[in-house]
């Protein structure tokens, strides 16, 4: 692992030290790392959507600690209904930035999650901390796993069983597709899945609309503690360590506002640092993010799997070993370009791309790996890594490294 430096002055590595406790303390510099001047950010007051999820936790806190106003921003946290209003807003220049899913921006760079816009992700928000959750009717029909699940709808009429994800591109489509097809089941013609926004999901099992869903938390713990669900599997189990949520806004907003693209992301950075420092920083951040501004539920529903202290509703309890992770000495908020090509190999297996991208073109595009360690610099001592591709084994066994990215596409024996 390198220290990230960018092309940054020595001035202004001071400036960031007075006020990240470094080593380079100056008197009376408390407040921002740029002073006025050509590198202060362009705009200050920053509308910065979100949806009620878990981890839209670094966005709330940033706000919330004050990390924002240390790099001489105001956020402004704006709680949006779905990610089809975040895209929508995002786009239309409504939001400076958003909490957003990956796969969401990476479809509109392409043209397939809305009319095309180039984007920009500045950097990831957090890692796993997503679920798949099957109905308490479904365990009494005693179908507990992928495996039961598959004979059950192999028995009846294709589309008998509904499932819910957020988003056409987003990351939860592609963990439900992925586990679903992973079991012998073809997610666009053996079931029928619908798009229904996170908040909602609890409600729609409530009155028998879904068999199940893949969501971010707390709305799979939600669906525990109301006795309406059980969790089959989490997205850790399917990919530990994955990439999950990111900091996101557009190429041209970038171009435009590049000091305070930069400020923006090292707030955010900052605090998602903050969050992974202790546990009694995640449980404060749990009753932070639990209050109705934010995600309006109770805090033990956040707390317990904000811990790692996982249960699945059918009496398994745990401690996993890949919880959400918002930091992780930065391993967690770099915009790994492989990271960003897997969501398109999955887009393409399931035919919402019709040809295969030039993948790495497209994430070194969108993957703003500049801005990010400008930010890191800012921030101080955390370390980037010498490359941006890494390696992972999903739970199947495939392994992913960004190396062929059209072959791993291809490979899969269920696709569109």
């Amino acid at each position: 692992m390198t220290k990230a430096t960018g092309s940054w002055s020595r001035r202004q590595f001071l400036l960031a030290g007075a006020v990240t406790g470094g080593s380079y303390m100056l008197p009376g510099l408390r407040n921002a790392v740029w002073a006025a001047g050509s590198d202060a950010p362009e705009k200050s007051a920053l509308r910065v959507g979100f949806i009620p999820l878990t981890d839209c936790a670094p966005v709330i806190m940033a706000a919330v600690k004050g990390f924002d106003k240390k790099y001489g921003l105001q956020l402004q946290p704006s709680k949006e209904a779905s990610w089809a209003a975040v895209r929508d807003k995002l786009t239309s220049g409504e939001l400076d930035a958003a909490h957003a899913l990956y796969g969401m921006i990476y479809g509109l760079q392409l043209g397939v999650a809305g009319p095309q816009h180039d984007m920009a992700v500045l950097m990831t928000l957090n890692n796993n901390g997503q679920a798949i959750t099957l109905s308490r009717q479904l365990q009494e029909m005693k179908i507990t796993d992928g495996a039961s699940l598959q004979r059950a709808i192999a028995a009846k009429e294709k589309g008998s069983y509904t499932f819910a994800h957020t988003f056409p591109t987003s990351t939860h489509a592609m963990w439900l597709y992925y586990w679903l097809a992973s079991a012998g089941i073809n997610p666009f013609t053996d079931v029928r899945t619908v798009v229904v926004p996170p908040p909602q999901m609890v409600m729609n099992m409530k009155i028998g609309n879904l068999n199940g869903y893949c969501v971010g938390e707390p709305w799979n713990q939600r669906a525990i503690s109301d006795n309406l669900g059980f969790t089959a599997t989490t997205s850790q189990a399917i990919w530990p360590d994955h990439p999950e949520k990111v900091l996101a806004t557009r190429a041209n907003w970038v171009a435009e506002h590049p000091h305070t693209a930069r400020a923006l992301t090292a707030a955010v950075l900052d605090a998602a640092r903050w969050i992974d420092a202790s546990e009694a920083n995640r449980q404060e951040t749990a009753r932070v993010i639990a209050q109705r501004a934010w995600i309006n539920t109770r805090v033990e529903t956040i707390e317990g799997r904000m811990l790692g202290r996982y249960e699945d509703g059918l009496g398994k309890r745990w401690q996993d070993a890949h919880p959400m992770r918002f930091f992780n000495d930065g391993a967690v908020s770099y915009p790994w370009l492989s990271d960003g090509m897997w969501f398109l190999t999955q887009q393409k297996r399931w035919g919402l791309l019709k040809q295969d991208p030039d993948y790495l073109a497209v994430a070194r595009q969108v993957n703003r790996i500049d801005i990010y360690q400008q930010a890191a610099s800012a921030v101080g001592n955390i370390s980037v890594p010498a490359t941006s591709l890494r390696s992972s084994t999903l739970f199947d066994g495939s392994v992913w490294d960004g190396s062929d990215p059209a072959a791993y596409a291809a490979h899969f024996a269920i696709k569109r």
